[in-house]
């Protein structure tokens, strides 16, 4: 089993830096004022960087953070303002903390465009990316371990960058990998490394999950969002073979997959027998199990969303959620009326990508929420609400009462499948 290499779809590197080690103040003062600093997401934030940058934030009378999703909170957050200013692609709770002091900003992008943000002739160019990485290997190469999404590009192209060198990272291959003179500072703290907590799939999860799961064929390509449902999905597909991988995300239930014997990657039309992501993000045993795994290859946002890559993916079945979906197929999956929960992440791009070879884009979410007295199927979004993939990417909508087949059905057929699918209580609503 081999990796892969990405530099086709990645920026040139940079010339060669300066691969100093010294400590966490020598290196964060070397960040201008007024700069944009990019971090990581989920469990690559290096949180050891940034609670040395709140310590010294005296020095500076304005950053701007950004980033993605944050897993737990940082002393940066403390201090709106003060002079932290964060902006983001995908929001979440620990960022919405400083929403109310005006000192969040929101970055409509899906996980396609997110590495062209930041580069330097990008719309919002870094000055400075702060990162984690893993301790270097034989071969004397560091390892972004958990992230590589658009942060490898930034690597590639910012003024400056910090590596907090944390040995409780795991060591991963592919485009996760550097040189030692692609980093400026090396700083040695160790700190635990960000889980995400495995969701327990409860009935109304499983009932959805074995919808979805009928879907899922002997050789087929996954792609799978986050969440209770995914997981119990994967718990169900112990008896398919050579299914494979090319996601935005793996996580635990990718481990019980390889078990079973279900996921062999032999049939894949790209990188076969690889299990191909941009994220991983899960428990301990989750991280030690990808530590140095060869069938775990981390592949830049510019590879596993670009249109052309998914273009190829024979038999593919991309799995996402949804906060609302109306009646003509619109799909809102971020927000809360004018209120971003979350972002557009990768499901435009996965539903785009599976249309163009005959695979199929599912939205999974239960029928209802707030308990039971919202609907999720609605006439029309909220007038306020986010549209995140457009009616004329929808595809398969499945809650726990079937299925809603959209693709290439009028807006009259549309309405009546999606009605067949709503909770009863609210089927009369729908019309």
């Amino acid at each position: 089993m081999t990796t892969m290499d990405f530099d086709a779809y990645l920026p040139p590197r940079s010339a060669p830096r300066l691969s100093r080690e010294g400590s966490p103040e020598q290196a964060l003062r070397q960040i201008p004022d007024g700069a944009r600093v990019v971090v990581p997401p989920m469990s690559a934030t290096p949180v050891g960087l940034l609670h040395a940058l709140d310590q010294i934030r005296d020095g500076w009378t304005d950053i701007e953070i950004a980033t993605g999703n944050l897993f737990t909170h940082v002393p940066p957050l403390d201090h709106p303002n003060q002079p932290f200013r964060f902006s983001t692609y995908q929001t979440s709770g620990p960022l919405r903390e400083v929403e109310a002091a005006g000192a969040l900003e929101h970055i409509p992008a899906t996980y396609a465009q997110v590495p062209s943000l930041f580069r330097p002739d990008g719309p919002m160019p870094a000055d400075a990316i702060l990162i984690q990485v893993s301790e270097p290997g034989p071969e004397g190469m560091y390892s972004l371990g958990t992230s590589v999404g658009g942060i490898v590009d930034v690597v590639r192209t910012a003024p400056l960058v910090i590596a907090q060198v944390n040995p409780n990272l795991p060591y991963t291959f592919g485009a996760a990998e550097l040189r030692p003179e692609e980093i400026d500072w090396l700083v040695p703290l160790e700190s635990d490394v960000l889980e995400l907590r495995r969701a327990d799939p409860g009935p109304l999860e499983r009932e959805i999950a074995a919808s979805v799961a009928e879907l899922v064929t002997d050789g087929a390509t996954l792609q799978f969002g986050i969440g209770g449902v995914p997981e119990a999905i994967m718990g169900m597909l112990g008896d398919r073979r050579d299914l494979g991988i090319h996601s935005g995300l793996i996580s635990d239930g990718v481990m019980g997959m390889v078990e079973s014997g279900a996921l062999t990657g032999s049939r894949k039309s790209t990188a076969p027998e690889l299990i191909i992501t941009t994220e991983a993000a899960g428990s301990a045993e989750f991280f030690h199990w990808i530590d140095r795994n060869p069938a775990v290859c981390m592949a830049p946002a510019g590879y596993t969303h670009a249109l052309e890559v998914l273009a190829r993916q024979h038999n593919f079945v991309g799995i996402n959620s949804a906060v609302q979906v109306a009646l003509d197929g619109t799909i809102n999956a971020e927000s809360l009326g004018p209120r971003q929960i979350s972002g557009p992440g990768g499901q435009p791009d996965f539903a785009s990508g599976a249309m163009l070879n005959g695979g199929v884009s599912v939205v999974a979410m239960p029928s209802t929420a707030a308990r039971g007295k919202v609907s999720r199927i609605v006439r029309r979004l909220d007038s306020d609400a986010v549209v995140t993939t457009p009616r004329t990417l929808a595809d398969r909508i499945i809650t726990e009462f079937g299925q809603a087949e959209l693709a290439g059905r009028t807006l009259g057929a549309r309405t009546e499948a999606l009605r067949e699918i709503a909770h009863p209580d609210f089927r009369d609503q729908l019309t």
